[in-house]
């Protein structure tokens, strides 16, 4: 079974930065896609960006530029630096990866990381 430990929300300026973090552990299992989405007050979820185990990787557009996922396939964990903030992305940032165990592919979310921007 697999498990989703969510680190590096926070307060900050607008235009600062923030890096999440998002580890998968457990075993028996092997991790496809990753990604991030958020959810603001009121809003429904969306994707920010995924990517992919060969690397691929995809943004939503009003991130581009600005954010960055990348992946440490050895430790199983995902990132996201989020450069020049905006208030807008205040937002839950939850973490999600596909992962296949016993053939089967499954999708698991994490608990989610509050990110405020604000000054």
């Amino acid at each position: 079974q697999v498990q989703l430990v969510e680190s590096g929300g926070g307060l900050v300026q607008p235009g600062g930065s923030l890096r999440l973090s998002c580890a998968a552990t457990g075993s028996g299992f092997s991790i496809s896609t990753m990604g991030w989405y958020r959810q603001a007050p009121g809003k429904q979820r969306e994707l920010v960006a995924t990517i992919t185990s060969g690397g691929r990787t995809n943004y939503v557009d009003s991130v581009k530029g600005r954010f960055t996922i990348s992946r440490d396939n050895a430790k199983n964990t995902v990132y996201l630096q989020m450069n020049s903030l905006r208030p807008e992305d205040t937002a839950v940032y939850y973490c999600n990866v596909d992962y296949i165990v016993s053939l089967t592919m499954r999708n698991y979310w994490g608990q989610g990381t509050q990110v405020t921007v604000s000054s």
